[in-house]
Protein backbone atom coordinates (compact mmCIF):
# COMPACT_ATOMS: atom_id res chain seq x y z
CA UNK A 1 0.00 0.00 0.00
CA UNK A 2 1.31 3.46 -0.58
CA UNK A 3 -0.57 6.88 -0.82
CA UNK A 4 -0.87 6.56 -5.09
CA UNK A 5 -2.70 3.33 -4.52
CA UNK A 6 -5.09 4.78 -1.58
CA UNK A 7 -5.49 8.01 -3.26
CA UNK A 8 -6.97 5.61 -6.35
CA UNK A 9 -9.37 3.33 -4.28
CA UNK A 10 -10.70 6.10 -2.39
CA UNK A 11 -11.26 8.04 -5.90
CA UNK A 12 -12.87 4.86 -7.44
CA UNK A 13 -14.97 4.52 -4.43
CA UNK A 14 -16.30 8.29 -4.49
CA UNK A 15 -16.63 7.99 -8.20
CA UNK A 16 -19.57 4.62 -7.51
CA UNK A 17 -20.95 6.83 -4.75
CA UNK A 18 -21.53 9.68 -6.94
CA UNK A 19 -23.06 7.47 -9.68
CA UNK A 20 -25.22 5.76 -6.88
CA UNK A 21 -26.17 9.49 -5.12
CA UNK A 22 -27.22 9.93 -8.87
CA UNK A 23 -29.79 6.59 -9.21
CA UNK A 24 -31.02 6.85 -5.63
CA UNK A 25 -31.68 10.49 -4.99
CA UNK A 26 -32.81 11.50 -8.57
CA UNK A 27 -34.57 7.90 -9.20
CA UNK A 28 -32.53 8.23 -12.94
CA UNK A 29 -30.11 6.57 -14.82
CA UNK A 30 -30.44 9.11 -17.48
CA UNK A 31 -26.67 9.86 -19.30
CA UNK A 32 -25.96 6.80 -17.92
CA UNK A 33 -24.53 3.67 -20.41
CA UNK A 34 -26.02 0.60 -19.13
CA UNK A 35 -23.55 -1.49 -20.75
CA UNK A 36 -20.27 0.42 -19.38
CA UNK A 37 -21.96 -0.70 -15.94
CA UNK A 38 -22.51 -4.18 -17.40
CA UNK A 39 -18.28 -4.51 -18.56
CA UNK A 40 -17.60 -3.44 -14.66
CA UNK A 41 -19.34 -5.98 -13.78
CA UNK A 42 -17.96 -8.42 -15.66
CA UNK A 43 -14.25 -6.55 -15.11
CA UNK A 44 -14.44 -6.66 -11.01
CA UNK A 45 -15.75 -10.51 -11.23
CA UNK A 46 -13.28 -11.83 -13.27
CA UNK A 47 -9.74 -10.01 -11.45
CA UNK A 48 -11.18 -10.80 -7.54
CA UNK A 49 -11.26 -14.47 -8.00
CA UNK A 50 -8.76 -14.43 -5.87
CA UNK A 51 -11.10 -13.75 -2.94
CA UNK A 52 -11.89 -18.00 -2.56
CA UNK A 53 -8.26 -18.54 -2.38
CA UNK A 54 -5.82 -15.64 -0.89
CA UNK A 55 -6.40 -13.92 1.76
CA UNK A 56 -4.42 -10.45 1.80
CA UNK A 57 -5.69 -7.99 4.22
CA UNK A 58 -9.17 -7.06 5.86
CA UNK A 59 -9.18 -3.69 3.88
CA UNK A 60 -8.13 -5.78 0.55
CA UNK A 61 -10.99 -7.76 0.49
CA UNK A 62 -13.25 -5.28 1.64
CA UNK A 63 -12.77 -3.60 -1.12
CA UNK A 64 -13.07 -6.23 -3.82
CA UNK A 65 -16.09 -7.41 -2.50
CA UNK A 66 -17.64 -2.92 -2.41
CA UNK A 67 -16.48 -3.23 -6.24
CA UNK A 68 -18.39 -6.23 -7.11
CA UNK A 69 -21.62 -5.21 -4.96
CA UNK A 70 -22.05 -2.15 -5.91
CA UNK A 71 -21.40 -2.84 -9.72
CA UNK A 72 -23.81 -5.50 -9.57
CA UNK A 73 -26.29 -3.20 -7.83
CA UNK A 74 -26.46 -0.79 -10.15
CA UNK A 75 -26.92 -2.82 -12.69
CA UNK A 76 -29.78 -4.46 -11.31
CA UNK A 77 -31.13 -0.90 -10.76
CA UNK A 78 -30.53 -0.25 -14.38
CA UNK A 79 -32.60 -3.49 -15.75
CA UNK A 80 -34.96 -4.42 -13.08
CA UNK A 81 -36.12 -1.27 -10.52
CA UNK A 82 -39.23 -0.04 -11.74
CA UNK A 83 -38.65 4.07 -12.07
CA UNK A 84 -35.01 3.71 -12.73
CA UNK A 85 -35.11 1.47 -15.87
CA UNK A 86 -37.45 3.98 -17.74
CA UNK A 87 -34.99 6.50 -17.50
CA UNK A 88 -32.40 4.70 -19.39
CA UNK A 89 -31.02 6.22 -22.97
CA UNK A 90 -31.39 2.81 -24.48
CA UNK A 91 -31.77 4.27 -28.26
CA UNK A 92 -28.23 6.16 -27.17
CA UNK A 93 -26.36 3.39 -25.36
CA UNK A 94 -25.77 1.13 -28.60
CA UNK A 95 -22.24 0.74 -28.70
CA UNK A 96 -21.09 -2.69 -29.58
CA UNK A 97 -19.34 -3.47 -26.14
CA UNK A 98 -19.65 -7.87 -26.96
CA UNK A 99 -16.54 -6.58 -29.40
CA UNK A 100 -14.64 -5.37 -26.39
CA UNK A 101 -15.48 -7.93 -24.21
CA UNK A 102 -14.23 -10.93 -26.63
CA UNK A 103 -11.04 -8.63 -28.23
CA UNK A 104 -10.05 -8.46 -24.25
CA UNK A 105 -10.18 -12.45 -23.88
CA UNK A 106 -8.16 -12.99 -26.63
CA UNK A 107 -5.89 -10.71 -25.88
CA UNK A 108 -5.62 -11.99 -22.10
CA UNK A 109 -4.85 -15.72 -24.00
CA UNK A 110 -2.19 -14.69 -25.76
CA UNK A 111 -0.67 -12.26 -23.57
CA UNK A 112 -0.43 -12.95 -19.29
CA UNK A 113 2.23 -13.06 -16.88
CA UNK A 114 1.35 -17.04 -16.12
CA UNK A 115 -1.35 -19.76 -18.06
CA UNK A 116 -3.32 -20.24 -15.35
CA UNK A 117 -7.20 -19.96 -14.54
CA UNK A 118 -6.90 -17.10 -12.58
CA UNK A 119 -3.65 -15.17 -14.20
CA UNK A 120 -5.87 -15.11 -17.19
CA UNK A 121 -8.72 -13.69 -15.69
CA UNK A 122 -6.92 -11.30 -14.23
CA UNK A 123 -5.30 -10.30 -17.73
CA UNK A 124 -8.74 -10.05 -19.50
CA UNK A 125 -10.44 -7.96 -16.53
CA UNK A 126 -7.54 -5.61 -17.42
CA UNK A 127 -7.64 -5.17 -20.72
CA UNK A 128 -11.50 -4.82 -20.61
CA UNK A 129 -11.73 -2.40 -17.73
CA UNK A 130 -9.23 -0.18 -20.15
CA UNK A 131 -11.94 0.22 -22.76
CA UNK A 132 -14.76 -0.31 -20.83
CA UNK A 133 -15.54 3.37 -20.34
CA UNK A 134 -16.29 3.73 -24.26
CA UNK A 135 -19.91 2.93 -24.56
CA UNK A 136 -20.60 5.50 -22.06
CA UNK A 137 -18.20 8.26 -23.57
CA UNK A 138 -19.95 7.71 -26.86
CA UNK A 139 -23.25 7.84 -25.33
CA UNK A 140 -22.49 11.26 -23.71
CA UNK A 141 -21.19 12.69 -27.18
CA UNK A 142 -24.03 11.59 -28.69
CA UNK A 143 -26.48 13.63 -26.07
CA UNK A 144 -24.49 16.37 -25.94
CA UNK A 145 -25.52 17.93 -22.61
CA UNK A 146 -24.03 16.09 -19.24
CA UNK A 147 -25.59 16.86 -16.05
CA UNK A 148 -23.50 17.66 -12.75
CA UNK A 149 -23.62 14.12 -11.12
CA UNK A 150 -22.31 12.17 -14.20
CA UNK A 151 -19.51 14.57 -15.12
CA UNK A 152 -18.45 13.92 -11.48
CA UNK A 153 -18.82 10.26 -11.50
CA UNK A 154 -17.33 9.99 -15.28
CA UNK A 155 -14.06 12.58 -13.69
CA UNK A 156 -13.54 10.79 -10.66
CA UNK A 157 -13.25 7.34 -12.31
CA UNK A 158 -10.86 8.59 -14.83
CA UNK A 159 -8.94 10.07 -11.67
CA UNK A 160 -8.65 6.93 -10.22
CA UNK A 161 -6.68 5.04 -12.84
CA UNK A 162 -4.35 8.20 -13.36
CA UNK A 163 -3.74 7.81 -9.68
CA UNK A 164 -3.01 3.57 -10.19
CA UNK A 165 -0.19 4.62 -13.17
CA UNK A 166 1.36 6.84 -10.44
CA UNK A 167 0.98 3.73 -8.02
CA UNK A 168 2.70 1.51 -10.06
CA UNK A 169 5.63 3.88 -11.46
CA UNK A 170 6.10 3.50 -7.60
CA UNK A 171 6.01 -0.17 -7.23
CA UNK A 172 8.43 -0.18 -10.25
CA UNK A 173 10.86 2.20 -8.74
CA UNK A 174 10.71 1.25 -5.28
CA UNK A 175 10.08 -3.11 -6.05
CA UNK A 176 12.44 -5.20 -7.28
CA UNK A 177 9.96 -7.78 -8.54
CA UNK A 178 7.27 -5.56 -9.65
CA UNK A 179 6.69 -6.67 -13.34
CA UNK A 180 2.75 -5.58 -14.23
CA UNK A 181 3.57 -4.61 -17.29
CA UNK A 182 0.39 -5.45 -18.31
CA UNK A 183 -1.56 -3.06 -15.98
CA UNK A 184 0.39 -0.10 -16.82
CA UNK A 185 0.19 -0.60 -20.54
CA UNK A 186 -3.55 -0.79 -20.08
CA UNK A 187 -3.89 1.97 -17.34
CA UNK A 188 -1.85 4.73 -20.14
CA UNK A 189 -4.75 3.66 -23.00
CA UNK A 190 -7.16 3.55 -20.38
CA UNK A 191 -6.35 7.19 -19.03
CA UNK A 192 -5.83 8.42 -22.74
CA UNK A 193 -9.26 7.59 -23.59
CA UNK A 194 -10.41 9.72 -20.86
CA UNK A 195 -8.43 12.94 -22.47
CA UNK A 196 -10.96 14.58 -24.58
CA UNK A 197 -13.38 14.30 -21.58
CA UNK A 198 -10.83 15.96 -19.03
CA UNK A 199 -10.27 18.91 -21.19
CA UNK A 200 -14.16 19.80 -21.90
CA UNK A 201 -14.55 18.60 -18.13
CA UNK A 202 -11.45 21.53 -17.12
CA UNK A 203 -13.09 24.36 -19.68
CA UNK A 204 -16.59 23.79 -17.55
CA UNK A 205 -15.18 24.15 -14.61
CA UNK A 206 -13.09 27.05 -15.37
CA UNK A 207 -15.73 28.85 -16.87
CA UNK A 208 -18.23 28.23 -14.58
CA UNK A 209 -20.84 26.68 -16.99
CA UNK A 210 -22.62 23.59 -17.85
CA UNK A 211 -20.55 20.57 -19.17
CA UNK A 212 -21.05 19.93 -23.02
CA UNK A 213 -18.96 17.25 -25.46
CA UNK A 214 -18.60 17.97 -28.93
CA UNK A 215 -20.94 15.47 -30.72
Amino acid sequence: MNIFRLAGDMTHLLSILVLLLKIYATKSCSGISRKTQELYAIVFMARYLDLFTDFISVYNTFMKLIFIASSLAIVWCMRFHPVVRRSYDRELDTFRYFFLVGASFALALVWHDKFTLQEVFWAFSIYLEAVAILPQLVLLQRSGNVDNLTGQYVFFLGAYRAFYILNWIYRYLTEPRFTRWIAGISGVVQTALYADFFYYYFISWKNNSKLKLPA
